[in-house]
């Protein structure tokens, strides 16, 4: 059965991030890529220059309405990211509500993306949009443990914290949580990061039913750029894979990660030369030749199920 997604990311013609980290691992794995572009920039901001454009609110009415009109706007799945307008995103919620009414089982992918380390880095007016209309659409929501608290109005400081956290999140309308980084300490040392999952099921006879996972994650002494995109998208593809197992389609998510990670970054290490930081084109994310372990990834991190 084909599955097709509408992917609404922002493009750069250099590197991955938004759908250029999107786009291929999700074909790889056989899901149909519809894509349309948020910005199209030369490369992303990180680089010391970047010229480009930025697709407006109406412009993407625009194409989709051209989608409708040639009736192949049949979707599967919607997968959003970044974004800084708060019009663009209320017409992408307008698109999910038109794409759901005509199929009640499409999942929209939301990585609700508003800062990191207790700071905002879209504008503020974009908060309230991602609260009271993106996130109750979202089926998965992908924040960190900064965008879960911000969304929740709970600081997480404990395990604890976080599950009544992502209950929250829960209530206000997603079926599946993962807090992607957290600040809780890790036990297996300061050199693993720790994050949660948590999906809602309904049983058979109504009733409904959490399974809630913890990963402890490998640091790793580098920035990258599109890696939550690429997150979002291998989340989206194991967990329909496995739709009514988090912690397998965690364990394939996190450990997809560390492998295009651990390529990138020997590779830019290679590149930097002994004792240099590598540059931001030299840790572009290594995609395409981490097309097999996209595809069949050796499980390195394990999903623990906590109550």
């Amino acid at each position: 059965m084909e599955c097709r997604v509408l992917s609404i990311q922002s493009h750069v013609v250099r590197g991955y991030v938004g759908n250029k980290s999107a786009s291929f691992p999700l074909q790889v794995l056989g899901f149909e890529v519809d894509s349309i572009n948020s910005v199209q920039f030369s490369n992303h901001t990180g680089y010391s220059h970047w010229k480009g454009q930025v697709l407006t609110a109406d412009e993407l009415h625009v194409l989709y309405e051209g989608i409708k009109l040639n009736n192949v706007h049949q979707y599967d799945y919607v997968l959003t990211g970044y974004t800084r307008d708060t019009s663009f995103l209320e017409m992408v919620v307008d698109i999910v509500q038109e794409l759901k009414r005509a199929n009640p089982n499409l999942v929209y992918v939301c990585d609700p993306v508003l800062g990191d380390h207790g700071s905002m880095y879209v504008p503020q007016n974009l908060y309230p949009v991602y609260k009271n209309k993106v996130v109750p659409v979202a089926d998965i929501i992908t924040p960190n443990q900064f965008e879960a608290e911000l969304l929740t109005g709970k600081n997480i400081s404990t395990e604890k914290d976080a599950v009544q956290v992502m209950d929250l999140l829960h209530a206000m309308g997603p079926d599946t949580v993962v807090i992607t980084s957290s600040d809780l300490p890790s036990r297996l040392g300061d050199r693993f990061l720790v994050s949660l999952g948590s999906q809602r099921h309904v049983r058979p006879d109504g009733s409904r039913t959490t399974q809630r996972v913890r990963i402890e994650v490998p640091k790793v002494d580098a920035v990258f750029v599109g890696t939550g995109d690429l997150f979002a998208a291998m989340l989206l593809a194991w967990t329909h894979h496995y739709p009514n197992d988090l912690k397998t389609a965690c364990e394939k998510t996190f450990s997809v990660m560390h492998h295009v990670i651990q390529r990138t970054i020997s590779y830019a290490h290679e590149l930097a030369g002994p004792g240099r930081r590598p540059s931001p084109p030299q840790l572009e994310l290594r995609m395409v030749q981490s097309k097999a372990d996209i595809e069949d990834p050796a499980i390195v991190t394990e999903a623990t199920v906590i109550s």
